[in-house]
């Protein structure tokens, strides 16, 4: 069973379009989009695991350049 979560993002102003460019070519990642409001990006990302979820895809995404703030919110199944 594969682990997901959403990935709310905060950009610097006009770095919006960039972050998504760049996030789109990173692995695990199955959408992302500008949004308005309190956050400029929002990310759906997928993994095996955890651990692959949080260091493979969201460590990379963090790393991206233009990006100021994060919150990640995995998806849980009761």
């Amino acid at each position: 069973m594969t682990v997901s979560a959403y990935i709310l993002i905060q950009t610097d102003v006009g770095r919006s379009p960039a972050v998504v460019a760049e996030i789109s070519k990173i692995d695990g990642v199955t959408a992302a989009e500008e949004v308005m409001g309190s956050y400029d990006v929002i990310v759906r990302a997928s993994a095996d695991t955890l651990d692959d979820l949080t260091k493979g895809v969201v460590g990379v995404v963090q790393k991206v350049e233009g990006i100021t703030r994060t919150l990640t919110c995995p998806v849980i199944h009761f």
